[in-house]
């Protein structure tokens, strides 16, 4: 995030200053009711006084002045002057760079309201107290707590920000915490086998390279994905980064300090549940950056309702029991497996190489569009709907019945995907997906030599963006399937155990009754 106006000649740095920002206008504005002094370009506030008076007047031109607004206040005229430096781009902070650019007589023509912002409870462009008409605009306490910023104010920091994005060859990244880059347990939640393989002690041990730790004034653990350092390090090169995650603010700061210790991907860019703007839902009107050129991160799709098009969905990291049972899986946890997911070509760097993609043709594609006019989820969507070209498919019991299968979230998925979905088959079908080897259309799919895949095949191909081998999703036989093919097994065998059993005792009848039997008359 930048919270500076465009400059002719940009630092290349990274445009993270604002708490510089957020520091320094707390402090001018506490200032501001001292401040009692008037600009001499403007003869509206021209003082008469003696040729020292004149004299101090000069010498204030010489000083950098951003930003002159006029205040009624108890009958009285004040000038209050705010000087704003972005340290990180070497450029000026300017609340409204019309109101300053020109004469003194045009930032008068600027006035409250609409008011571009507040910051600390007054408006940074006239000084006026903010009350209760004037609540409209979105609380950016993570920037610094008392910043609010209007419609118009966030737009032009929007602007001005994609502006020296796109100059630096960067495109905007927001990450999700849990599940994501980390997975996290209360110590309360931790399981026996946990407690018996010393699961705690390893994560208090003094090692820098190490990836699990314990949050003692939270009486958690948290264990960090595999890759996510070399991928935090790699992504910051392409991408300003955001954290964005719907725990609290003090979980958030810790888990920053993990992942960041150093502060140079995130800085102030930690947004938690209480800046949310509605509940239980994220949203980019939080990112003071353009839509355009967001790119989100996060295992869960139904909190960004309104911003599906720029979200690449990750595969969950499940590395504590209480994960897994959260989820639903009865199964033993990587912790009690003392496994992990694989680092190399795990979910993080395959993650990693589509982001390098996207930017890629973000940047550096042939077409002539102004980089200001490229948008990022075209892009996104483009290379997702290479994963499953060429595929055709047909679903088999997938769906619940008398369900319409076009409404279906793993239809709508293998479609973005890239793949043709049918309800019919045909002889240019591809893939049967099922989950039941004795239907019809499964046994068309081995008649005809077609692929025959679980649904799992689809999710896989989505989280990996890259289509799967189908031969590791088979379609198992159901264990009440299983069964009823040993009874019919069994029964068979039976059967034929007792017509054998009969023809044997018939025989032996026979052959008893030829032995007993005297020679015949001749």
């Amino acid at each position: 995030m930048s919270l500076a106006a465009e400059s002719p000649s940009p630092s290349p740095s990274s445009s993270s200053g604002s708490d510089d920002f957020a520091a320094l206008l707390d402090s001018e504005l506490e200032l501001a009711s001292a401040v009692d002094s008037a600009s001499p370009d403007d003869p509206s506030t021209s003082l008469t006084g003696s040729d020292d008076e004149e004299d101090d007047d000069d010498e204030d031109d010489d000083e950098d002045v951003v930003v002159e607004v006029e205040a009624a206040e108890q009958s009285s005229t004040k000038r209050c002057k705010v000087e704003v430096q972005h340290q990180d781009r070497g450029t000026i902070i300017r609340p409204d760079e019309d109101a300053i650019e020109g004469s003194s007589q045009n930032a008068q023509n600027k006035i409250c309201p609409p008011h571009p912002g507040f910051f600390g409870g007054l408006c940074f462009r006239c000084g006026k107290r903010q009350d209760e008409e004037d609540v409209p605009g979105v609380a950016f306490g993570y920037v610094h707590k008392g910043l609010r910023l209007g419609t118009s104010e966030m737009d032009r920091l929007r602007g001005s920000d994609l502006k020296n994005l796109l100059r630096e060859r960067k495109l905007i990244l927001i990450l999700d915490l849990d599940h994501t880059l980390i997975n996290s347990t209360k110590l309360h939640d931790i399981s026996a086998a946990e407690n018996n393989l010393g699961i705690q002690t390893a994560a208090s041990k003094d090692d820098p390279n190490r990836s699990l730790f314990t949050l003692e004034g939270m009486q958690m653990l948290t264990k960090l994905r595999p890759f996510v350092r070399k991928f935090l390090k790699e992504a910051s090169t392409m991408f300003e980064m955001y954290i964005y995650t719907m725990g609290d603010k003090a979980y958030a700061i810790e888990i920053a300090k993990l992942l960041d210790p150093r502060n140079v991907y995130f800085d102030s860019k930690v947004i938690s549940n209480s800046d949310c703007t509605q509940r239980h839902q994220k949203g980019l009107d939080m990112v003071l950056g353009a839509e355009s050129v967001a790119v989100i991160l996060d295992d869960t799709e139904y909190v960004w309702q309104k911003h599906k098009e720029n979200l690449i969905l990750m595969e969950r990291y499940h590395y504590f029991a209480s994960s897994c049972r959260q989820f639903g899986f009865s199964v033993k946890s990587l912790s009690e497996l003392m496994q992990d997911e694989r680092g190399i070509d795990g979910a993080l760097a395959t993650i990693l190489d589509v982001l390098k993609r996207i930017h890629t043709i973000f940047f550096d594609s042939a077409v002539e569009t102004a980089l200001s006019s490229r948008d990022v989820r075209q892009v996104i969507k483009g290379v997702r709907q290479e994963v499953l070209e060429g595929c055709k498919l047909v679903f088999s019991r997938v769906f619940p019945s008398k369900s319409i299968p076009q409404d279906q979230f793993i239809w709508k998925m293998a479609e973005q995907l890239g793949a043709i979905c049918c309800t019919d088959l045909d002889s240019t079908i591809t893939h049967v997906v099922t989950v039941d080897l004795g239907t019809d259309k499964s046994r068309w799919a081995v008649a005809n030599d077609k692929f025959l895949v679980h649904p799992r095949w689809i999710e896989a191909s989505n989280f990996r963006w890259h289509r799967q081998p189908e031969e590791d999703f088979p379609v198992k036989v159901k264990k009440k399937e299983k069964d009823k093919e040993n009874d019919v097994a069994a029964a068979s065998t039976g059967k034929e155990n007792d017509v054998a059993a009969v023809t044997t005792g018939k025989e032996s009848d026979v052959a008893a009754s030829a032995a007993t039997a005297g020679p015949a008359d001749s």
